[in-house]
């Protein structure tokens, strides 16, 4: 990487190096084992111009997105969001029974069956056909697409403008900030309202949550540099809400730049405290690889030692950030011996460079292991419920960030 994609700055700082990592939803069936794996390196740069966080574009969304092994709906604390969401959004932006709702990346229709269930006109625009047919199957009307200014353009013909566009847990998957941004000014009315979540980089330095950094995530915002990445589309940012979502994320909604007005209190505040953090110089990164550095030597040390005790340890998930973290740290089946998850699709697969066998959570019961390393520890109030089962046989869960606590699951957390 030579240049900012935002601003096309030259000055790239490194954050943090985790070497090189297969793309982490390349998830691998059982007669690709022998096959050789490309592997990426995963590097990441912030522009001491712009201060957009970044790794090199080096692979593409179609080589990702074209078959997709997440589907949303898989996660209970996730369709609840959505649902909430879609309850807040209808009062807050007054969407009526003639109203028309446009999400980018709809995957399977988590969210927009929400609006279905109203009686609100909507389209999905998601790129992965497997999910898609999915949301189609669930009756969620859904184009097969990138993003793009042209695709934007062709669906307010086709539809007419959109008077909300939703762009979750996207705005950090295209390398092309620029032209996706005006994308979403293409399909938004002009009087229309747009509504991004996307992960708080304030939060992944604050609380080491390294692990969601992979190829494809290109970018990592603050509001700061979210302002400026919407300001590139014609867009320009009226409000911010901070979410606990993803371990701590930022709804940003934006409006066209011509009617926007002044931004509510909210973004000056969230501005101030990235200010204060440090993430406008560089003195706020500083740290941060060191403490990367030290999850992976403390669950390393955690895993090993509980291997020559003769403690079992499995993981529960198999989501993007684990393999990160699981690469990162160079963990294999000898260490943690397989991992589960509630999606049908990574059954009998295996995690991309680990290679670590999926199963079906009932494995977990069955085999009764002392510990469970959660990798999705943004769930972690979801999974703690949802597996306190452990404790049956004196089980123990192990979440790895922002630094490694081992809870003993009763009727409330316990760290040990």
């Amino acid at each position: 990487m030579t240049r900012c994609r935002l601003c096309g700055s030259a000055t790239l700082a490194s954050v943090v190096d985790l070497g090189a990592t297969p793309p982490c939803e390349s998830f691998l069936a059982a007669d690709q084992l022998d096959r050789p794996e490309p592997a990426y390196p995963l590097h990441l740069r912030v522009c001491t111009d712009c201060w957009l966080a970044q790794i090199p574009p080096l692979i593409t969304p179609e080589e990702t997105f074209t078959e997709y092994a997440y589907f949303s709906s898989y996660s209970t604390s996730w369709v609840e969001h959505a649902r909430t969401f879609v309850a807040d959004a209808v009062r807050r932006v007054g969407l009526g029974p003639d109203a028309f709702v446009v999400e980018v990346a709809s995957n399977d229709g988590y969210l927009l069956k929400h609006v279905v269930d109203r009686g609100i006109r909507c389209l999905g625009i998601e790129p992965s056909e497997n999910v898609g047919a999915a949301a189609r199957d669930a009756g969620v009307p859904t184009l097969t697409e990138f993003l793009s200014p042209d695709t934007g353009a062709a669906v307010r013909d086709e539809h007419g403008p959109a008077n909300l566009v939703v762009a979750n847990n996207v705005y950090a998957h295209i390398p092309d900030v620029v032209g996706f941004t005006r994308g979403l000014r293409a399909l938004v009315a002009d009087d229309g309202w747009v509504s991004i979540e996307v992960q708080h980089l304030l939060t992944l330095i604050e609380e080491n949550q390294y692990d969601t950094i992979y190829h494809e995530h290109f970018q990592y915002y603050t509001v700061a540099s979210a302002i400026r990445a919407l300001a590139s589309g014609g867009l320009a940012l009226v409000d911010v809400e901070l979410l606990p979502t993803h371990g701590g994320s930022v709804r940003l909604w934006a409006r066209p730049a011509e009617v926007a007005g002044e931004p509510a209190r909210r973004v000056a505040d969230v501005l101030d405290r990235e200010k204060a953090a440090g993430l406008q110089e560089l003195s706020g990164y500083a740290e941060f690889s060191a403490r990367v550095a030290k999850v992976r030597r403390d669950l390393l040390k955690f895993l090993i030692e509980a291997a020559e005790r003769g403690e079992t340890v499995v993981g529960y998930g198999a989501p993007g950030k684990g393999n990160t973290l699981l690469n990162h740290c160079g963990i294999r089946p000898d260490l943690l011996a397989y991992t589960v998850d509630r999606n049908p699709y990574k059954h009998g697969r295996f995690t991309p460079g680990t290679r670590i066998p999926i199963l079906p959570p009932e494995r977990i019961a069955a085999d009764k292991p002392d510990y469970v390393l959660v990798l999705p520890w943004n769930l972690r109030a979801e999974l703690v419920e949802q597996l306190s089962y452990v404790h049956d046989w004196g089980g123990r869960l192990v979440f790895p960030i922002p630094e490694l606590s081992v809870v003993e699951v009763a009727s409330r957390e316990v760290t040990a």
